[in-house]
């Protein structure tokens, strides 16, 4: 049995002796999540020539404990995931080759075609001491350094330990290690990786570590300025120090939120020297690999007033690779402001601005129902021959069901275009994702 698998067992055996303490039950939640969801990637150029479409019912259970009463609390989450498919072909599936990861949804047949369902059960045990909370087991995090992809039928989850402390007024620290990650089209778990390393198409020649340790540090110096600074780092592919600053400011009848990140990403261990570990990016002449080497500077300002909020940002992306994340290749997330529907404008020398716009109706009587609008420009991307650029337009329209019988009930429309002119890949893409998703809560 393998060291985690153990220690979850004695911490759920514990928990079970004390299951009937007051609080663990009382305090218990569970929700029953619907995602009724279709996808149709239409890949417009002759280096990829293939539409992708799939569509799919996934079930999401998430069961959460209250603690139990003591000096000690101890708890224990839980997170079930089903995922039906109810159209795929060999041909939209996106995936022909059964070695690697699975198509644009679904995991993948030995023949190539999409599986029939798939699924997968985490549990997280969790201990809390005054305002100290350790968990160990499925985590869902969310921070600068690993965040996870909620972007299909069902989420991204990773398996390790975490713990978060208030002690102190107005400061959240947070520590971590992440072991293994399963990714948003599969029941499998994995190892963890970036891009250039993890094998892409044939994941399984890729290179791995099941070592992504993190810690950080959230501070509200007033009511209205945020600060942070976190640390990420995988082990024999890079190092990463974060720091942010995020400020609302009142300005006329309307909010000023002002966001600034930086990143600052180095080698580790074997990507410094062993070309199978390098990442990806532009090293001079014909060297699109090597080692992690990346400065990413952003400023992101939004201003909402009446419903309006407008919105512009600008992005800059400096060294020898690109922006380094946790990428498996089966699609992931990261904390740029420009990771978007198709892609995340952080390549080699990559400067990026770009310009927002959305509007809740509610302001108009029709609540519930949000729009929004975002435009993406990069240039300057280093290349063996002049420099690149990319664009992305990206629209959101979303309706939620505010009361009455179908209360919670959403459907969702996101339509993106990707146009560029980068060397060696797909120049143009166009996308559409329609969600029906609906919650129902069991406790």
């Amino acid at each position: 049995m393998k060291k985690s698998t153990l220690t979850l067992a004695v911490a759920l055996g514990v928990l079970a002796q004390q299951a009937g303490a007051a609080g663990f039950i009382e305090d218990s939640k569970a929700t029953l999540k619907l995602r009724n969801f279709y996808i149709n990637s239409d890949n417009r150029n002759a280096n990829s020539g293939a539409t992708q479409k799939e569509w799919g019912q996934g079930f999401q259970l998430d069961y959460t404990s209250g603690f139990t009463q003591g000096t000690v609390g101890f708890g224990v989450d839980a997170i079930g995931l089903y995922g039906v498919r109810l159209d795929s072909s060999r041909a939209h599936h996106g995936n022909a080759n059964s070695r690697a990861y699975g198509g644009i949804v679904f995991p993948t047949e030995s023949n190539g075609e999409a599986v029939n369902d798939f699924s997968s059960l985490g549990a997280t045990a969790k201990v809390k001491i005054s305002q100290t909370e350790l968990r160990y087991g499925t985590l869902l995090p969310k921070t600068p350094v690993i965040s996870y992809n909620d972007g299909r039928l069902l989420p991204q989850t990773f398996e390790g330990g975490q713990i978060v402390s208030n002690e102190i007024k107005d400061l959240t620290l947070t520590a971590g290690q992440i072991e293994h990650v399963k990714g948003r089209n599969s029941s499998n778990t994995e190892g963890l990786s970036i891009g250039g390393a993890n094998g892409g198409t044939t994941y399984r020649n890729g290179r791995f570590s099941n070592q992504f340790r993190y810690a950080g540090a959230d501070y509200k110096l007033t009511k209205d300025l945020l600060v942070q600074y976190w640390y990420g780092g995988l082990e024999d592919f890079y190092k990463q120090h974060y720091l942010g600053a995020v400020h609302n400011w009142a300005i006329g009848p309307g909010v000023l939120k002002s966001d600034f990140r930086y990143f600052h990403s180095t080698d580790d261990g074997k990507n410094g020297d062993t070309a199978a570990w390098y990442t990806t990016g532009y090293y001079g002449g014909g060297n699109t690999k090597g080692k992690v080497d990346n400065d990413l500077y952003s400023a992101l300002f939004l201003y909402t007033v009446a419903g309006h909020t407008f919105g512009g940002g600008y992005q800059v992306s400096n060294g020898d690779s690109d922006f380094p994340w946790l990428n498996q290749g089966d699609g992931s997330s990261n904390y740029t402001i420009t990771d978007s529907q198709i892609q995340k404008f952080g390549r080699a020398g990559e400067r990026t601005w770009q310009a927002r716009y959305s509007y809740d109706f509610a302001k108009v009587g029709v609540a519930g129902l949000t729009a929004g609008v975002v435009y993406l420009k990069g240039d300057n991307i280093d290349a063996a021959v002049g420099d690149r650029s990319e664009w992305e337009r990206d629209i959101t329209v979303a309706y939620v069901v505010p009361e009455g019988p179908l209360k919670n009930f959403g459907v969702m429309w996101k339509n993106a275009v990707w146009r560029s002119d980068l060397a060696a890949t797909n120049h143009a893409q166009d996308e559409n994702r329609v969600i029906l998703s609906y919650s129902i809560p069991l406790l």
